[in-house]
């Protein structure tokens, strides 16, 4: 490994086998998150990274990265390429370790290799998987960034990151896009995705009667709700949202927000 000073160190700690499907997919869902990664930092670069597995022990699956990206990868620029590189991936699949948390930024292929990368450890009983970006001076290995997550986290990691999956498929198949939404009764308590808020609003544009409203997408929620406990009156304000309508026997009931586009403040009735 002295020859390769600057790398990626993948470990899979476990306390059961890892399934095959588990292990591959552990290791493909980095490869490919560094490869966006440096498709975004380096554009020009004509080779890419590539990950190979270098040493596998009882408990522990070790992975380093070959500088397959010329010399982008050599000396100190090497080290600092690969520290960024683990800052921003564990900044990313951090987000959904929280209740609700999400990567604005993610797309359907990212949140499947966020899935991927978890799916060992969230297996797992009693397991925890690490990334670490280090280098070799003077034959001692020095780690420059790494993170960590357990079981545990995997597992809300995992719920999180389905929820999102079903939150962007939602918003691709919005029955309407950028219409006005006012409200008539608010309530700043929040709700499950999917299930009814207790708040009513007005969608003019979709009928005379306001509906009950429905989150369909956590971020969505968060934006609105954060509108609803400002200051000022939620009711002089109007959302430019993107929704599908709940309906029964072929009529409307409900109003399902999938996105939130903007904010914006409602003219004076008077005048």
């Amino acid at each position: 490994m002295r020859g390769h000073p600057a790398h990626l160190t993948l470990i899979l700690d476990t306390s059961q086998p890892i399934e095959l499907g588990d292990f591959v997919s552990a290791f493909t869902s980095l490869a490919n998150q560094y490869e966006k990664y440096i498709k975004s930092v380096a554009p020009e670069a004509e080779e890419r990274g590539t990950i190979y597995v270098a040493e596998v022990k009882e408990g522990s699956i070790v992975a380093y990265l070959l500088d397959g990206i010329g010399k982008l990868i050599e000396g100190m620029e090497g080290i600092l390429t690969l520290e960024d590189f683990v800052k921003r991936y564990g900044g990313r699949l951090g987000r959904y370790v929280t209740k609700g948390g999400r990567e604005p930024t993610a797309t359907k292929n990212d949140l499947r290799d966020f899935h991927n990368a978890l799916a060992a450890i969230a297996n797992d009983p009693k397991g925890s998987l690490t990334l670490e970006a280090a280098y070799f001076e003077e034959g001692e290995r020095k780690v420059k960034a790494a993170f960590k997550f357990n079981t545990q986290q995997a597992r809300q990691a995992e719920r999180e990151i389905e929820n999102h999956k079903q939150e962007i498929e939602g918003a691709s198949s919005a029955d309407h896009e950028r219409v006005l939404m006012t409200f008539v009764r608010s309530d700043i308590r929040t709700t499950e995705p999917g299930r009814r808020s207790g708040e009513l609003v007005m969608i003019e544009a979709l009928g005379p009667k306001p509906r009950p409203l429905i989150y369909a997408s956590a971020l969505a929620e968060e934006r609105i709700k954060f509108e609803i406990r400002d200051d000022e009156s939620v009711y002089k304000k109007g959302f430019v949202v993107d929704v599908n309508v709940e309906t029964k026997n072929g009529n409307p009931i409900a109003y399902r927000v999938t996105n939130l586009h903007q904010v914006i403040d409602l003219p004076d009735d008077e005048g």
